[in-house]
């Protein structure tokens, strides 16, 4: 049997880094060709960016923002097992200052924040549970998470998706990858 690779990170300061990951299926891993094509997408906007990484998970996204170029990523990670791991694979990032991580759940970190506010959110929580669509309507109606041309990312089985009302952030693009489909709002541009 072939041994099982973690992620990797794909460009940057830390490209090549491969990061650790739980046997099974505890978390969502983001493939390589998804993760390229949405920062691909984001371009060189990450840059000096504040990234918000929820359901971090392993940590995967949020390490290859801050090794593209971010200049701080919060990870929220709730569950013990990828918690863990995630803190191991921070280990890569030597500027300490560069990054926090919180053992919180998603919803109560965004319903209590109180910071400097976010650029980009990337939400990937577990899957047909609904909690993308909670911590969408969270943020939408927050006022002090999101910096005025911040874009929410939303990574989600596509099965998964329906529309939902929103009061200040509207869908600005859908990009389909296989069985990935990415979501991201921002508020409307005036």
């Amino acid at each position: 049997m072939a041994k099982r690779t973690g992620p990797r990170i794909i460009a940057g300061e830390l490209r090549g880094s491969r990061l650790k990951s739980p046997q099974g299926n505890i978390t969502r891993p983001i493939t390589d060709r998804v993760k390229e094509n949405l920062f691909n997408i984001i371009g060189a906007d990450i840059i000096n960016a504040r990234f918000l990484d929820l359901f971090a998970g392993t940590g995967s996204v949020g390490i290859e923002a801050y090794s593209r170029g971010a200049s701080f990523v919060h990870f929220i990670e709730k569950n013990q097992v990828p918690y863990n791991i995630l803190e191991q694979n921070l280990e890569l990032i030597k500027e300490r200052s560069a990054y926090q991580v919180s053992k919180i759940e998603a919803f109560k970190f965004i319903s209590s924040f109180k910071g400097p506010r976010f650029d980009y959110i990337f939400i990937a929580p577990p899957q047909y549970k609904g909690m993308w669509k909670i911590s969408l309507e969270l943020i939408d109606s927050s006022k002090s998470i999101l910096e005025k041309d911040a874009i929410v990312i939303i990574q989600i089985d596509p099965t998964e998706y329906e529309k939902i009302a929103l009061e200040n952030l509207v869908e600005s693009d859908r990009r389909r990858y296989g069985s990935t489909l990415l979501l991201f709002f921002q508020p409307p541009i005036i």
